[in-house]
């Protein structure tokens, strides 16, 4: 086992919720050994009033800003994603400009920023290999990159996943029905508020026929999480 970006001490363990599970809650992450924390009250305590002081100054209404919101949680969806690993598939050099740099890949497809500062986050795609399976966590929250993923599982912001899935991912990963060969490493990646984390899984045997629109619809938000096999 090894983890792609080291992270902060985990909790406790527990018992994930199955991805029908409902009522999550949102903690906190880090990412490569840094602590920092991203407490999420005094976070949303801050973004609330500086809400409402761009609403006082009559910058945008509260309408605005709920429109705004509904209309990006419309476009945000696995599909994104699932686009993205079909071109990777298809087309080799989008795939080696996609491992380089996620953002700039992403918005080629028109899904974003290529500018990360833009974004907010850096888009970093891992790919599964013959030897290495990587999986995606955020150990001290959820951060996630919703656009390409579409709203996060319950189970991904889940404490049992968000402690165990970095000290035993083998077992975890079996939990969900994925049993993995003990020779085949596995890459936990902890996603922060400025790296986000995407898998490109192998592209399933049998598919060398199927174009762009048939291999994305092989590909689910478990898949690009690394919950899952494609």
């Amino acid at each position: 086992m090894s983890y792609g970006s080291r992270h902060a001490t985990c909790g406790a363990s527990g018992t994930i919720p199955s991805p029908s599970t409902s009522g999550s809650r949102t903690l906190s992450h880090a990412e490569g050994g840094n602590s920092e924390s991203h407490a999420d009250l005094p976070v949303a305590a801050r973004v609330r009033r500086l809400e409402e002081r761009v609403v006082a100054a009559g910058l945008t209404t509260d309408a605005d800003l709920d429109a705004y919101l509904t209309k990006f949680l419309e476009r945000a969806s696995p599909m994104n994603g699932a686009r993205l690993v079909a071109r990777a598939w298809t087309d080799p050099a989008f795939r080696e400009r996609m491992l380089a740099d996620g953002n700039s890949a992403a918005a080629e497809l028109g899904v974003g920023s290529a500018d990360p500062a833009r974004q907010g986050f850096q888009l970093r795609v891992v790919e599964n290999t013959a030897t290495v399976h990587n999986v995606v966590v955020c150990t001290l929250c959820s951060c996630y990159p919703l656009a390409l993923l579409g709203p996060s599982p319950s189970w991904y912001k889940s404490h049992a996943y968000r402690a165990r899935v970095v000290r035993e991912p083998r077992v975890v990963l079996a939990e969900f029905g994925l049993e993995l060969p003990e020779e085949l490493e596995i890459a936990v990646w902890d996603s922060n508020s400025e790296a986000r984390y995407m898998v490109l899984p192998r592209r399933p045997d049998g598919t060398a026929d199927l174009d762009d629109e048939a291999l994305t619809r092989l590909v689910t938000r478990e898949g690009l999480i690394g919950t899952a096999l494609v």
